[in-house]
């Protein structure tokens, strides 16, 4: 097996999703660009979209990561809106685009229509994250957004399979379809529950960071094919199991939850990074199958026409599916915040297709009881230019957008008074428990280390309060700046004397380590992880 490519396409992507940071243009966007150049640069291998790799071995991983960083608590708060985006709306434009298919391309049959509308349906779990994380968004809408996108590629690839029995001749029904639905739906949630428990438990049994950080690689992969091994939804079982771990992690020792939350931001990068390339990459693959209907008038008609249907239908679903619950329900009106046309709005044009959308589409049989799938090399190309256009065009319109609706950001003074007061409860918390600890002769300090631990919480339960203050007028930093500053400085210079000691056969590389390793504890102890907060 040539290993070269997949380095290669890894190297790149990471290189390219690197220097994106460093451009306005989300690196989604800039991926797909330098995809779809790369694709025609001679020397640059062929990269086909590989169903059997992409949904078993990508897409687990991807949403386990997603799952682990939203808010069980949040979605099941906005589990409505959820649900009507992530199952309402998939069913709808499933029904919808594939009609209009139906009606924009002669002789297509409309089981072949609706096989396209099944695979544009769902909004890509990758793209909405990836770009909503810059956006600033009202936290709701975010919530709503990330919890859609962790559900909907179930009902998708459920929808898809039902169409496509239909459309091979195997004779799918309503009632039939239905039963898959919920075969899928009621049987991945049910793998999931009976598999996040023992999980979480063999989670906080395993006292060893690498032995926990190769159980969490392995979890999302085994829950998917354990729910895909009885007919179920393996991405509800994955989902499912990262809502319960990630809502419990508090419960796993802090080696593990620093040492994982390392490995899986490196893991969400490259697969992020290598999808979005992948997905400008398949052009070639593309366009060599286009056959019969060739790169004219045509062809682009019926892929503006269908990228016209997919945008619509998004706003035709999410308009009335955020204002008619609430006419009709006063419950509803007063559970929920009230909410203008802005938010759906922003919902309805945050409707990105993805790679699970190419790797659905790639999944098509070729033949079908001796006879060519109807049209596949079309549906394949009215997908691919689907994806293209709505991360482009979305994409890059939708931060703009943002900005001109001027939705209410989350006040960074807000989120800092509400983490100062529960710093300062758990801190008269943890006083209170030293006091206890220390008045029992068994725990007995000599005084200038047990007033180290209360300096030690002192400084915690001060350090946000003081991002509040004053700031100095010379750097324009709090004290809470200034010291964090210092204090790496500090640790700095130790560690530079540390290796001078190394240099010089003082000490051994064995220890070296072991005081490295000391000071970038402390270190991470006293420096907030960067952009949290």
């Amino acid at each position: 097996m040539d290993v070269m490519p997949l380095l290669m396409l890894i190297a790149a992507s990471a290189a390219v999703a690197g220097a994106a940071r460093r451009t306005p243009v989300p690196a989604p966007l800039l991926l797909v660009a330098v995809g779809l150049v790369a694709a025609y640069v001679p020397g640059v291998p062929d990269y086909t979209l590989d169903p059997g790799i992409v949904l078993p071995l990508l897409l687990p991983p991807l949403l386990h990561t997603a799952a682990l960083d939203s808010s069980y608590l949040d979605i099941r708060a906005n589990i409505r809106p959820v649900a009507l985006l992530s199952v309402g709306y998939v069913l709808f434009a499933t029904l919808a685009v594939g009609y209009a298919t139906f009606l924009i391309v002669p002789g297509l049959p409309l089981t072949a229509a609706l096989v396209l509308g099944a695979v544009v349906a769902p909004p890509d779990a990758v793209a909405a994250t990836a770009i909503a994380r810059r956006l600033g968004l009202p936290s709701r809408i975010t919530t709503i957004l990330q919890g859609e996108s962790l559900v909907n590629d179930a009902t998708a690839i459920t929808a898809y399979k039902v169409a496509l029995a239909a459309a091979v001749g195997e004779g799918a029904t309503w009632g039939e379809g239905f039963r898959e639905f919920a075969l899928a739906s009621v049987g991945g949630i049910g793998v999931g529950l009976i598999l996040m428990v023992p999980l979480h438990w063999l989670r906080k049994r395993l006292r060893e960071p690498l032995l926990q950080n190769t159980l969490s690689l392995l979890i999302p992969f085994a829950a998917y094919a354990a729910a895909e091994e009885v007919g179920a939804s393996g991405v509800l079982a994955v989902v499912v199991v990262a809502l319960y771990l990630g809502h419990h992690s508090w419960q796993v020792d802090f080696a593990t939850r620093l040492q994982e939350a390392a490995v899986w931001r490196m893991v969400a990068f490259v697969l992020e990074s290598a999808v979005f390339a992948l997905i400008g990459l398949q052009l070639p693959v593309v366009m060599r199958g286009l056959g019969e209907y060739d790169l004219g008038q045509a062809a682009l008609w019926y892929a503006s026409a269908v990228f016209a249907a997919v945008v619509a239908a998004r706003f035709i679903w999410v308009f009335p599916a955020t204002f008619l619950p609430r006419a009709l329900s006063a419950r509803i009106r007063e559970r929920e915040p009230d909410t203008t046309w802005k938010a759906p709005l922003v919902v309805g044009w945050a409707g990105m297709r993805g790679v699970v959308s190419l790797a659905i589409a790639f999944s098509i049989p070729v033949t079908a009881h001796g006879q060519p799938f109807p049209a596949r090399n079309l549906v394949l190309f009215l997908t691919f230019t689907t994806v293209i256009g709505t991360l482009v065009v979305q994409g890059l319109t939708l931060p703009p957008l943002i900005r001109r609706l001027r939705l209410p950001a989350p006040d960074p003074s807000a989120v800092t008074l509400a983490e100062a007061q529960a710093q300062s409860e758990a801190s008269t918390a943890a006083d209170r428990r030293l006091d206890e600890l220390l008045a029992d002769d068994r725990n007995a300090l000599p005084e200038p280390l047990a007033d180290r631990l209360r300096a030690v919480m002192e400084r915690r339960r001060n350090a946000v309060w003081e991002r509040l203050g004053a700031v100095n007028e010379v750097t324009g930093e709090s004290a809470d700046d200034t010291y964090r500053r210092l204090a790496r400085e500090m640790i700095g210079a130790e560690r530079e004397v540390f290796v001078s000691l190394r240099d010089a056969r003082r000490i051994d590389d064995e220890m070296l380590r072991l005081l490295l390793r000391r000071l970038d504890l402390e270190e991470a102890a006293a420096y907030r992880e960067e952009g949290a907060g």
